[in-house]
C-alpha cells in the first residue's frame, strides 16, 4: 500500500532546491551584470546562488535554500528598482548643495530634494535641515529623463493631514 499526503505541504523544505524567475527592465541588465561581471559575481559570490540573466530581461536565480533566495532577489530587485513618481521611499542624504540634497532612494540611484521641496517652512539653508547620512522619507514628485524629483515637503504634509483626521 503507498501512502500518500492528503494536502500539499504549506511551505517547502528550507533544504529543497528552488528556482525563481524575474523580470527586470531591459535596460537595467548591464547594471545587474555591472562592469566585467563584477556586480552579478558579487551576488552570487554572497549568496551562494547561480544567476542567468537573458536578453529579454528575464532573470532566474537557482538556489539552495531559501535564505539564500531571498538575499539574491533583494539584491537583484534594489538593483534593478525603479522609482515611482507618488511613491515615498525612506533615502539617505549622500550629498549636500546649495540648491538642494541628493537622497538615495535604492543603491546607486539618487534623487534631488530640491531646497523648496525640504521642509513645509522657508529654510535659509540645506544644512540648518539635513546633514550627509540622514535617513529620510521622501515622496517622488517627478521622473524627468533619468533625473529624480524628490520632496521631503510631501511626506511632512501627509504625516500631518492624518493626525488631524483620525480614522474612525
Amino acid at each position: 500500500m503507498v501512502a500518500v499526503i492528503a494536502a500539499p505541504r504549506s511551505e517547502m523544505s528550507q533544504y529543497a532546491p528552488r528556482i525563481y524567475t524575474l523580470q527586470i527592465p531591459t535596460d537595467k541588465i548591464r547594471d545587474l551584470i555591472g562592469p566585467g561581471g563584477k556586480m552579478i559575481r558579487s551576488i552570487v559570490e554572497e549568496t551562494g546562488v547561480k544567476i542567468d540573466v537573458e536578453d529579454d530581461g528575464s532573470v532566474k536565480i537557482f538556489a539552495s535554500n531559501g535564505e539564500s533566495a531571498k538575499l539574491a532577489i533583494q539584491r537583484v530587485t534594489d538593483i534593478c528598482a525603479v522609482a515611482e513618481v507618488g511613491k515615498t521611499y525612506l533615502g539617505k542624504v549622500v550629498r549636500l548643495a546649495e540648491f538642494g540634497a541628493f537622497v538615495e532612494i535604492f543603491p546607486g540611484t539618487d534623487g534631488l530634494l530640491h531646497i523648496s521641496e525640504i521642509s513645509e517652512n522657508r529654510i535659509k539653508a540645506v544644512r540648518d535641515e539635513l546633514k550627509e547620512g540622514d535617513q529620510i522619507l521622501v515622496k517622488v514628485l517627478a521622473l524627468e529623463g533619468n533625473k529624480i524629483k524628490l520632496s521631503r515637503k510631501a511626506v511632512l504634509r501627509e504625516q500631518r493631514d492624518k493626525i488631524k483626521t483620525p480614522t474612525a
